[in-house]
């Protein structure tokens, strides 16, 4: 089954909370949209910079794929690292950008008008 592809441009998003949980030594993320809010963990934004900064810094570079690991007590992984990384595969750019254009033409560009409101309480 394949999965709901849903882009959201810029103007929908509402909000960006960047902190970090009392009690907590890692950054959470919040993105706040008009359908819905996605809460991500620090090690996932590091992922994305991490991807985002390999591509625009580098002169010709124009595609990286991260896929989840599980990282073992014996696999070397620095203190507070999480089990689960998002590491750098091997398949080559010219690939991860077909896939890419696949899941976009898949894509719905969501819009206020595919967002039920809440009935308002005024």
């Amino acid at each position: 089954m394949e999965k709901e592809v849903r882009i959201y441009p810029n103007e929908n998003v509402k909000r960006i909370i960047a902190f970090i949980p009392p009690g907590h030594l890692h950054l959470r993320l919040i993105l706040e949209f008009e359908d819905q809010i996605i809460v991500l963990h620090e090690a996932t934004v590091a992922a994305i910079v991490r991807a985002y900064i390999n591509i625009t810094t580098h002169p010709l570079r124009r595609a990286v794929e991260l896929e989840r690991r599980f990282l073992g007590k014996d696999s070397g992984k620095k203190p507070f690292y999480a089990k689960s990384q998002l590491l750098e595969t091997n398949r080559g750019e010219e690939e991860v950008i077909e896939e890419a254009l696949e899941v976009l033409a898949r894509g719905k560009i969501v819009s206020e008008g595919d967002i039920s409101h809440p009935p308002s309480s005024g």
